[in-house]
């Protein structure tokens, strides 16, 4: 009996990779024409870097497009891999860029929220005693 769940464990892992990797397949092209939002698109990085087979697919759709982007503007970086390898640190660095505004943002905002009531108790204070 315990044999025959390790085989349903690991048939259900490999399922969810299965469904995972056909998520991540279908959203190569959005990511490469930068139409994923910002949550996808970390998503799909994460993928990227811990799947071998998502990682290829990436790669031969980047050279197709990349391909023939630089023939149809006939100039353009022969080395599309390096390309690729940039595009992808690009991708790190604005998601890292977007969680640092948001760390700004919440930080400002609770400075205010903060200042805020220091000054309303300072003024209740004034007004009061």
């Amino acid at each position: 009996m315990e044999f025959c769940s390790y085989i349903y464990k690991k048939d259900k892992e490999t399922h969810k990779k299965e469904e995972d990797c056909n998520k991540c397949i279908k959203m190569v092209l959005p990511y490469i024409r930068g139409e994923l939002d910002n949550d996808q698109t970390e998503v799909f990085l994460e993928h990227i870097k811990n799947c071998t087979s998502c990682r290829e697919e990436l790669d031969i759709y980047y050279t197709v497009e990349a391909g023939i982007k630089q023939l149809d503007e006939k100039k353009g970086d022969f080395n599309i891999a390096g390309s690729l390898h940039e595009y992808i640190n690009r991708s790190y660095y604005k998601l890292r860029m977007i969680k640092l505004v948001k760390i700004l943002y919440y930080s400002l905002n609770t400075l205010v929220v903060t200042s805020l009531i220091i000054m309303l108790f300072l003024q209740f204070r004034i007004w009061f005693y």
